[in-house]
């Protein structure tokens, strides 16, 4: 067998059991090559017709034992996520990478920062994919990263490490900006917590994996985000800039802040708004 004929056997037994994606892959095929490619830790880029060792045929079907019978995301099981092209690791600690913001810090946020900020902030960090891609794309700014959760701060910790940005990338307990008093930043940054109790109660068992912590947004989604909108102002300069995913909120919010004039990226899952539009 090669490693081609191996993705695709992987591939139809994940179609065959049902599975839910959307924790870094959207489809059996491309998860089955994650699966199969960084679980032999080999680059995405390794060729089809490379020949797999017998052992390595049973660490997949380990691997994917594990999958389809604990519906576990692979990036638990392999205890690695990618984002915006860059490598984390995780663990049941911390939400999967996935946020929207990173493609914008991608594109350093333009048009709504035209300068580069000397200081940013990550609110709710989890394993500090965002404040490791802010460091990235803005070269010359300290970046904070906080966390309630002192377990995900461990985590964060690794990636800091693991991308060798402890000089510029601060780690922060905080529950919202209870550790960060007297702090002001150019740019804050938050994939808050914001799942609805009902959606929660309906999410797929993959999930359920996750810490609730991370994901519980009250009955509406806007528990978190409400302390945010108000204490915000408090904590950007006079040019600072929020960036703030919502997922599926959009509807929630803007019936809860007519007057907010919003501006939303063209999914609609996440809002920016000016230290001015805040008030």
């Amino acid at each position: 067998m090669n490693l081609g004929e191996l993705v695709r056997d992987v591939a139809r037994r994940l179609r065959r059991a049902h599975l839910h994606y959307g924790h870094g892959t959207t489809n059996a095929r491309d998860e089955a090559a994650f699966l199969v490619l960084r679980g032999l830790g080999l680059p995405f880029e390794a060729p089809a017709d490379r020949p797999v060792a017998h052992r390595e045929v049973a660490r997949i079907r380990r691997l994917l034992q594990r999958r389809i019978s604990e519906r576990m995301p692979v990036a638990y099981l392999l205890n690695e996520a990618w984002l915006a092209g860059e490598p984390f690791y995780v663990n049941r600690r911390v939400i999967i990478p996935r946020s929207h913001i990173a493609a914008l810090l991608h594109k350093r946020v333009r048009p709504w920062l035209p300068r580069a900020p000397r200081r940013v902030l990550d609110l709710c960090t989890g394993s500090g994919c965002l404040a490791v891609l802010a460091a990235k794309a803005f070269p010359r700014a300290r970046v904070d990263a906080s966390d309630v959760s002192s377990a995900a701060l461990e985590v964060a910790a690794r990636n800091v490490d693991r991308h060798s940005l402890r000089a510029r990338v601060a780690l922060v307990p905080s529950d919202l900006f209870s550790g960060l008093r007297g702090q002001c930043y150019d740019l804050i940054v938050c994939n808050p917590p914001y799942v609805t109790a009902a959606s929660l109660r309906s999410l797929p068992v993959e999930y359920r994996h996750e810490p609730r912590l991370a994901l519980a947004g009250g009955r509406d989604g806007l528990d978190f985000v409400r302390r945010l909108l108000l204490e915000a102002p408090g904590y950007l300069t006079a040019r600072g800039l929020l960036v703030c995913e919502i997922g599926a909120g959009r509807r929630a919010l803007e019936r809860a802040y007519p007057k907010l004039p919003f501006t939303w990226t063209p999914d609609g899952t996440v809002f920016v708004l000016t230290r001015g539009e805040l008030g």
